[in-house]
């Protein structure tokens, strides 16, 4: 279900909205541990009745964060991102045993896309959430458009095979590039802007204290503006082509991602998943 079958979508994007007897449960499905509570945190604590999804476990293989932190192993990265992980959905009060890991490596969630929007059909028959909070496809991260289409790929297969009706796709703003070498961050690329929240007092402090635990992703996390969080119902989107002209995000980093070589993925996990665009 997209923003057009929904005109009701922003009220689960609230506090106040999630914690109401009728919210609709809420997945959100994030490509790296902190990316939820970069664009999100603010719902978190209202998410109790909800889960949280980590499609990767946050540690690359290149290793150049972990060792900048003085660990040495990817596997040993991957325990350190989980363990900010959970000291951060702690302190927000949500549930353990409400997050799920699909363990995946980081920068290599686009690698089988087929096999990841099947793995999240599956994980959405077993939740059965009436929202869905994820990522927007704009090249801003290889992992963060693998998971974008994921969800809506995910979701087209569950609709086809058993017709129960598609829970919302929600998006929050992420980061992106635009010209000039710059970085747009928590502002969407384009299409609707949606829903604007801006965080103060004690829910502020709340945010910062949760981002604050992810020992191994200030650097990251600093670039941020905690005060601010963007949120819209998803667009459909056409991921055989590139989601921007000009330069990716991630084609000014040596990750071996580039937004043509996504394209040619996405084309061909649709083919392989019998899916046509847009979804």
């Amino acid at each position: 279900m997209h923003a057009d079958d929904e005109p009701a979508w922003a009220r689960a994007l609230s506090p106040e909205g999630l914690s109401a007897p009728d919210a609709p449960v809420l997945a959100l499905i994030a490509a790296h541990p902190d990316d939820e509570f970069a664009g999100a945190g603010s719902l978190i604590p209202s998410m109790g009745r909800g889960w949280i999804v980590h499609v990767t476990d946050g540690a690359t293989r290149e290793l150049i964060d972990a060792f900048a932190g003085g660990i040495i192993t990817r596997a040993q990265y991957a325990i350190a991102r989980n363990r900010d992980a959970l000291a951060a959905i702690g302190l927000a009060g949500f549930p353990e045993d409400r997050l799920i890991m699909m363990g995946l490596v980081d920068q290599e969630a686009s690698l089988d896309l087929a096999g990841l929007a099947r793995a999240v059909c599956v994980l959405l028959s077993r939740l059965r959430p009436g929202a869905i909070l994820t990522h927007p496809f704009e090249g801003g991260h290889p992992d963060h458009d693998a998971t974008s289409f994921a969800v809506h790929a995910g979701l087209a297969l569950l609709t086809r095979s058993d017709g129960a009706p598609a829970p919302v796709i929600l998006e929050m703003a992420c980061y992106h590039a635009v010209s000039g070498g710059a970085v747009a961050r928590s502002r969407f690329l384009k299409g609707p802007e949606g829903v604007e929240r801006q965080l103060e007092g004690r829910e502020l402090e709340r945010k910062q204290a949760m981002m604050d635990c992810f020992r191994t992703q200030q650097r990251a996390l600093n670039l941020f503006d905690p005060k601010v969080e963007r949120f819209r119902a998803a667009p459909r989107y056409d991921f055989t082509e590139p989601p921007h002209p000009g330069t990716l995000l991630y084609e000014r980093y040596p990750w071996g991602m580039e937004g043509d070589r996504f394209a040619r993925l996405a084309s061909e996990a649709m083919t392989a998943l019998d899916l046509t665009s847009p979804l």
